[in-house]
């Protein structure tokens, strides 16, 4: 009898914190209306889009001038910077 006591007091305390996990994961979750807005915020706000465009254009230019140099430029401290922007010596 004692051993039955003890299983379902085990079954209940496990219940309840698996209860208390979903209801933590439910409120925690944002609705279909959040996610929506969530994903359309960026496009929207002016600021963000150039944002958006300027850190492309900085990716791309980044990309041209690795391909077309010998320098490793994930080595530079200020990626901004061409050619002498502190590769440290460290290059191939």
């Amino acid at each position: 009898m004692d051993s039955l006591r003890k299983m379902l007091i085990s079954v209940a305390m496990l219940g309840a914190g698996a209860g208390v996990g979903y209801a933590l994961l439910v409120i925690v979750t944002p609705g279909e209306r959040r996610k929506q807005e969530m994903l359309k915020m960026p496009l929207q706000d002016p600021r963000s889009r150039e944002e958006a465009a300027r850190t492309q254009q900085l990716l791309l230019a980044t990309l041209q001038e690795a391909a077309t140099t010998q320098e490793n430029v994930a080595w530079r401290k200020n990626w901004m910077v061409g050619g002498e922007g502190g590769a440290g010596g460290r290059s191939p």
